[in-house]
């Protein structure tokens, strides 16, 4: 038998290991930033277009590359940051395996040109799939700007499971926030489409944090600090009363590294315990340093994963942290019937000398003394009115026909005797039907009724709306912003009017009627993650998508009692739907039993 087994050529090497390095254009983001900040930079600037699928640049101001290391940088295990695998427990670089150019230069049309400060020209290098096209000299700043265009051009099956333009976005927006969340010291600019989203100066890490989420996040973060032997924690949780109903804004790092742990993240939870109500989370910025010998960052070639010597040690430090400054700074309660601070002597009167108070007596004061009311006379006297029977008299009482009284009492009394609907255990609408009984979800067939509805004001008519008495400021991030200006037109046909929208904050002077002041923060931002998780390219499916989170925010909760009007509403405009059978995602709303099934049960 012949063989069978073969090396793969280094462009085929290249592109299965892509697959690993690369998933989408926030991949290539992620590296090439890191690169940047491995080159020693103090200013990098990001620059995409659609979504990173056209481009994706990265200039820094580092240390540059000479030409034979710029040629040597895109060939596979070739790097700076390691030489000997015990390197590995002892990394202060963001790369070390030396694969992300390779990867990226299979996949795509990459641009290089870098200088070193000492040289007087730089090298400009162009790629396409792994194969060097041109390498000259080049007149550049110093430093490095690479771009990558095309992503995926050779690769068509991958590039078609790339998500819509606002979902890529989402992704390269949170790459971004990670890496400059990790170096404040570091200034960051990063424009879409030639539209500036971050211009972030150098500074603190509060002012990072406040940065890139908007000024209100100031006064909702906590500070953590402590310091041992194992680690040092560093960082901000925000206040139980700001939690949200979605994980988003929650960083641990790890050496100025992003990580992803689910076991720090359920100490940061517990510490929270009976300070935030089920199904919400805090949000976190936590900066955790250990010593580079106890940590494994080897384990994928994302490096957000991290294996720690003694997890069960980093978790009671953690947990005992979080509680200790959110008691700090009187954030959880603290019950003492022991003693009051009220009671305390200020530290002013410490060397005060005391002496016998005063008590002054009024001795003609009496408690039991009358006195005389002043009494006022008026220089008009009241006629008395007669007594209210003569006003009636003359006229037949007794003949008097209420008519109104009559027809509203019948009406109401019919009305109750011949009600078929009844609600049970405050989720289910019974009702009866020719053929037996309809059992109805009251939330699933309120979602049905909403979503066709809001879907209609979207895309047919438009929808009413009520003007607000004060206009209502509700702030968000620019990632946020970015989103509700993209669907601001869907937004306003469904009965939502912007006063104005700015940097990171928007004002509504005007609601859809079926929405209450109280409800809107809490609407838009479900409304916003649902969009940023399941919008797909087609524009209509968007629609559908608000339509969904609408209804599903807006419907009656199990648990609501209703009353029989609002019972019978939801019965008849339920039947009036195109699919009145199933909600909006896929469940049943309404069971039937017929008169037949209820006969055998009684075996009749």
């Amino acid at each position: 038998m012949s063989d069978i087994i073969q090396l793969l050529p280094d462009h085929v090497a290249n592109q299965i290991a892509a697959g690993e390095v690369v998933q989408r254009p926030a991949s290539v983001v992620k590296e090439l930033l890191e690169n940047a900040i491995d080159s020693g930079a103090t200013n990098i600037k990001l620059i995409i277009k659609d979504a990173g699928k056209a481009l994706v640049q990265v200039i820094d101001n580092g240390i540059g590359m000479s030409p034979t290391d710029a040629r040597l940088s895109f060939e596979r295990h070739a790097t700076s940051k390691i030489k000997k695998a015990e390197d590995l427990f002892n990394l202060h670089t963001k790369g070390f395996r030396g694969e992300a150019l390779a990867s990226i230069a299979a996949i795509a049309h990459v641009e290089l040109k870098t200088k070193q400060n000492q040289q007087e020209v730089g090298t400009y290098i162009k790629i396409e799939g792994s194969t060097v096209t041109l390498q000259e000299n080049v007149a550049t700043a110093k430093g490095t700007s690479i771009s990558v265009k095309n992503l995926f051009y050779n690769i068509p099956a991958r590039r078609n499971f790339l998500k819509s333009n606002t979902v890529e976005t989402r992704h390269i927006v949170d790459e971004f926030q990670r890496v400059a969340l990790a170096h404040p010291s570091i200034s960051f600019s990063f424009y879409h489409n030639e539209n500036e989203i971050y211009n972030l100066i150098t500074g603190n890490l509060r002012q990072r944090i406040v940065a890139i989420f908007g000024k209100k996040t100031n006064e909702k973060l906590v500070p953590i600090e402590e310091e041992t032997d194992i680690v040092t924690i560093q960082g901000f949780v925000t206040k139980p009363e700001f939690a949200k109903k979605q994980r988003g804004e929650q960083f641990f790092f790890v050496n100025d590294r992003f990580i992803k742990s689910t076991y720090l993240n359920h100490a940061v939870t517990s510490a929270f315990e009976s300070l935030i109500s089920n199904g919400q989370f805090p949000t976190y910025f936590l900066y955790l340093t250990v010593p580079t010998d106890s940590i494994d960052i080897n384990i994928h070639p994302t490096k957000t994963e991290i294996k720690f010597n003694d997890e069960k040690t980093l978790y009671a430090i953690l947990r005992s942290t979080i509680k200790h400054s959110l008691g700090q700074y009187n954030v959880a309660p603290v019950l003492d019937f022991e003693r009051s601070a009220s009671f305390d002597t200020p530290y002013d009167f410490k060397n005060k000398n005391t002496s016998t108070p005063r008590v002054s007596v009024n001795p003609d004061f009496n408690p039991f003394k009358t006195e005389k009311q002043n009494t006022i006379n008026f220089p008009y006297k009241r006629e008395t009115t007669q007594q209210w029977e003569s006003l009636y008299t003359g006229i037949d009482v007794e003949n008097i026909e209420v008519e109104s009284t009559l027809v509203n009492s019948k009406l109401f009394s019919e009305t109750s005797a011949n009600s078929k609907t009844y609600q049970i255990h405050n989720k289910y609408i019974v009702s009866s039907i020719k053929s037996g009984i309809v059992y109805i979800h009251q939330n699933l067939a309120h979602q049905r009724i909403l979503y066709e509805e809001f879907l209609e004001n979207i895309t047919v008519k438009e929808a009413l709306s009520q003007q607000l008495l004060f206009p209502l400021e509700i702030h968000f991030n620019k990632t946020d912003i970015l989103l509700i200006k993209e669907i601001k037109e869907d937004l306003e046909n469904i009965g939502f009017l912007f006063d104005k929208i700015l940097d990171d904050t928007i004002v509504i002077k005007g609601i859809p009627v079926t929405i209450t002041e109280s409800q809107i923060s809490s609407i838009i931002e479900q409304l916003l993650e649902d969009i940023k998780n399941d919008v797909p390219d087609a524009s209509f499916s968007q629609l559908d998508v608000m339509a969904k989170s609408l209804s599903k925010s807006l419907a009656i909760k199990t648990g609501t009692n209703i009353e029989l009007k609002e019972q019978e509403e939801i019965v008849n405009k339920l039947f009036n739907c195109k699919q009145p059978d199933v909600s909006p995602f896929g469940k049943t709303t309404f069971v039937t039993i017929n008169i037949d099934e209820i006969d055998k049960k009684f075996n009749n």
